[in-house]
């Protein structure tokens, strides 16, 4: 399994008790689309599939997960920090749903004016009112695309892409 196959989801928190169970704060809506058996996790640097005995929401962003085999919070705590991912071929949006933000994480952003790839995404801004693409450029720096209907046009899933229409100016805003 490599990262181009799973998409960022959360991280796992502290341990929750003494049993192993674990704090972990979800980015994304994945548990309210499917009912997942497993999550894939980070663990130094290897992606590792963990199986739930069960989980429960605490709140609309943390859940209390007990992952099979890990009964201790000793054995639990290793596993705290870990960037929790999911499957992508497991969401629901290999279905014809739409693609959650954390999905679209790593695409390429296209330029249909200047015809050219500006970056990849880092991440999708939603603190601010309008919704922003943090794009990572080819020399390092940082580009923000508003996500509004005149600028991007479509994403296309196979290639990864997002294509968007950037108006005149707006990279030399951000650089």
């Amino acid at each position: 399994m490599n990262y181009n196959e799973v998409f960022r989801i959360g991280r796992i928190g502290k341990p929750h008790g003494v049993k192993g169970e674990l704090t972990t704060h979800i980015d994304d809506d994945v548990f309210d689309r499917i009912d997942a058996d497993y999550v894939v996790l980070d663990v130094d640097g290897i992606l590792v599939p963990f199986f739930f005995d069960e989980y429960r929401f605490r709140t609309d962003e943390t859940l209390l997960v007990k992952f099979t085999d890990i009964d201790t919070t000793d054995e639990a705590r290793r596993l705290t920090g870990c960037d929790v991912y999911f499957e992508r071929r497991l969401s629901p949006s290999n279905e014809g749903s739409t693609l959650s933000w954390a999905e679209m994480v790593g695409f390429s952003v296209y330029d249909e004016n200047s015809r050219q790839t500006v970056g990849h995404v880092k991440n999708f801004n939603l603190s601010t009112i309008n919704t922003l693409i943090e794009v990572v450029t080819p020399d390092g720096g940082e580009l923000l695309i508003p996500v509004a209907d005149e600028i991007v046009g479509h994403v296309d899933v196979e290639k990864r892409q997002i294509i968007v229409a950037l108006p005149e100016g707006l990279a030399s805003l951000n650089g």
